[in-house]
């Protein structure tokens, strides 16, 4: 993993540096195994963010407060409890391990000055956030509690003696030597898997660093593997720690996720690896950048997906009532048979035997054989009086299966272009408002543990580019906003632009008394193509109109809209760059 304990060294540097002597005012559980702490500084109020999730076990400083449960946890309570207006005097590292120990002055119950730390152990699925009373070493209270049934090795339990992790066979990365890594590496063709097993504290991307500097980079020459190379080159990334040396960067993909990130740039990374480098101040503003946009701890992702689950669930059933109601449309319009086996039983009832099963007779409308099922129970009037009936129900039913069917493709319709909106989130605030849209519009139900929003519904934000011509070009964030700017907040003149039969944002080129040229329409397609469900394609269709040839019918969903006028256009999905 990226938090190796090579970053922890730093962090606890940077830590100590920024918050010792800070006075805790405030702690938060945003997440279950989360917790963010405010402190007030001589240099003003910083926010520490502590995590213990699997996927994301993490400790460094956040600029931004997260929304918080209206009700707080209980570890959350017992933090609150124990360390109100505690004094940080020391944040340290344990070892090489990526342990960090927080160190707190405070008083107890009865006033008297005691001593508590707050430990934060980053290992992965075992990572925990425990609070320590240093006089007697016992566990307060933890974030996970850990019983002799889930762990025979180490319980971690409020009352219990804190004990260290277990602690491996390998040689912490500040007390190797020349002669350890010659030991390490007996197999020269995998150097950085010995090293990697052999050193405390480092990540395989370090491994790699060491093992490359090794062999001066060309592992293919069949060169001697240079130990004190190997060695010089860890001990620069160790003195990368430092606060005065520390070059935080962040590695990315050409689709610009987050890969990696360390205390310094990487050896193996400068190479042709396809990453792109990006320098920060400070490795909390490193750390803070890579979670918040790496995809797989996005907790945007993570509230996204339930929603998205939810909506996908909606549109299977919608789609199995569609082709439900499809079926039933294609029986009902096949009722003239039953008004033409009423017709000719009636004509030649003295022709039906009592008790008969069926009939065959001679149609007078083209002279074909026309074989009648007949129900032996009823006399022939009453056959024919059935088929009657079951014509008119079928002539009932094709006008009302028919609306039916235009009701079902619309709310279909709807759910799929919340579906794409959903897939888009990048934001909470994003996740929330279609979240909301779904309530307002009594699709889920509100659940009344959920912290409502202060201030009442928000004010529509959609997205806004700046053509090369100056014209500004707006796009919905979600069916809502898509009203708003079509009926609101655009013009009459201004353009009006969608994808074809394909879900997305409706876009506004905002005109001002200027005109559009072909390339201003076809940049705005561009940024219609890309807010919708057809991102990944190319060759998009887009239809553009004028405002006031778009409108809204009357009683339709959020987004739903009819346009004549059009005009259609056929892009590859793009936004301007920035």
């Amino acid at each position: 993993m990226s938090y190796d304990g090579i970053v922890t060294r730093a962090l606890a540097k940077e830590l100590n540096s920024e918050l010792k002597l800070g006075k805790i005012e405030k702690i938060y559980q945003p997440q279950p195994e989360q917790l963010l702490v405010s402190i007030h500084t001589r240099s003003g109020r910083k926010l520490l963010f502590l995590s213990a999730s699997g996927n994301h076990p993490a400790a460094y400083m956040v600029t931004e407060m997260t929304e918080n449960p209206l009700t707080p946890p209980s570890f959350c309570m017992a933090m609150r409890k124990h360390l109100n207006a505690a004094r940080i005097t020391e944040i340290s590292q344990s070892g090489s391990d990526r342990i960090i120990n927080i160190d707190m002055e405070t008083l107890d119950e009865m006033g008297f000055s005691v001593n508590r730390r707050l430990v934060v152990e980053i290992m992965g699925k075992h990572s925990n956030i425990l609070l320590i009373d240093t006089g007697k070493n016992r566990i307060v209270d933890s974030i996970k509690h850990i019983s002799y049934d889930s762990s025979r090795v180490r319980q971690i339990l409020p009352g219990l003696e804190y004990t260290m992790p277990p602690v491996q066979d390998k040689i912490p990365f500040d007390l190797v030597s020349v002669s350890d890594i010659k030991a390490m590496v007996s197999d020269t063709m995998q150097p950085e898997r010995s090293l990697l097993s052999g050193i405390q504290g480092i990540s395989p991307v370090i491994a790699q660093c060491i093992a490359s500097a090794g062999f001066a980079g060309d592992q293919q020459t069949g060169a001697e593997f240079d130990a004190e190379a190997a060695l010089g080159e860890l001990k620069r990334i160790i003195g990368s720690t430092d606060p005065g040396s520390c070059s935080p960067t962040v590695y990315r993909d050409k689709d610009g996720k987050p890969m990696d990130f360390h205390v310094t740039p990487l050896s193996v990374y400068e190479s042709d690896s396809g990453l792109s480098p990006t320098a920060f101040e400070s490795v909390s503003s490193a750390c803070e950048y890579f979670y918040s946009h790496r995809e797989s701890t996005n907790i945007v992702k993570q509230k996204s997906g339930d929603l998205i689950r939810l909506l996908k669930n909606m549109e299977d059933k919608l789609s199995l009532k569609l082709q439900r109601l499809n079926e039933d449309m294609l029986k009902a319009e096949d009722s003239d048979k039953y008004r033409l086996f009423g017709e000719l039983l009636t004509a030649n009832i003295h022709m039906v035997p009592p008790g008969a099963s069926t009939i065959k007779v001679t149609s007078y409308y083209d002279g074909s054989d026309v074989e009648i099922p007949l129900d032996p129970r009823f006399s022939p009037s009453r056959n024919a009086q059935n088929y009657y009936k079951k014509y008119s129900k079928c002539k009932t039913a094709v006008k009302e299966k028919a609306v039916q069917i235009s009701e079902t493709e619309k709310d279909l319709d709807y759910i799929r272009s919340t579906v794409a909106f959903a897939e888009q989130a990048s934001t909470l605030e994003e996740v929330d408002l279609i979240r909301q849209e779904l309530i307002d519009g009594g699709l889920i139900r509100y659940r009344s543990s959920r912290k409502k929003p202060a201030g009442g519904k928000k004010k529509p934000s959609p997205y806004e580019y700046t053509l090369p011509s100056g014209l500004k070009v707006l796009a919905g964030r979600n069916n809502v906003e898509n009203d708003w700017l079509t009926t609101k907040r655009a013009g009459g003149s201004d353009i009006w632009l969608h994808t074809k039969d394909i879900p997305g944002s409706h876009v506004i080129i905002l005109l001002e008394g200027k005109k559009a040229s072909d390339e201003d329409l076809a940049q705005a397609a561009a940024i219609a193509a890309y807010h919708s469900k057809g991102r990944q394609s190319s060759n998009v269709p887009v239809d553009y109109t004028q405002i006031r040839h778009v409108k809204k019918p009357s009683g339709a969903k959020p987004g739903m809209v009819i346009f004549t006028h059009n005009k259609t256009l056929y892009v590859d999905p793009k936004i301007p760059e920035e």
